[in-house]
């Protein structure tokens, strides 16, 4: 898995226009959660095998880039948790979720739907 780190806000104008062409998904990640460094790891774990070649992973350190997660939520019109997994397709989120609920079979679900 090749995580491509999301810092700005005018970067996320940047991943909604990509997503019109390739599926692009946004990690929200809090560094000092143990939760999350789980759904991280398994999510990474997981990808790599699973047939997500054509969609492009997304970091976001929500506790170093708040402004860009605040931004995250409004845009896409998502409730903000930690961690998140937002799937996002043709400049919409066609899917989200949180904690442990994250799931690579489901995302590839969603991603081929």
């Amino acid at each position: 898995m090749n995580w491509h780190p999301l810092t700005s806000t005018e970067q996320l104008d940047e991943v909604i226009a990509e997503s019109k062409t390739t599926p692009v998904v946004i990690f929200k990640h809090s560094t000092t959660c143990p939760i999350s460094a789980t759904a991280k790891s398994r999510l990474e774990r997981q990808w790599d095998g699973a047939g997500l070649d054509n969609v492009r992973p997304y970091y976001l350190d929500l506790l170093k880039y708040r402004p860009v997660s605040n931004e995250v939520a409004e845009v896409l019109q998502v409730r903000h948790e930690s961690p998140q997994l937002l799937l996002i397709k043709a400049g919409e989120c066609t899917y989200d979720a949180s904690h442990l609920s994250i799931s690579v079979d489901e995302l590839k679900e969603q991603v081929e739907a």
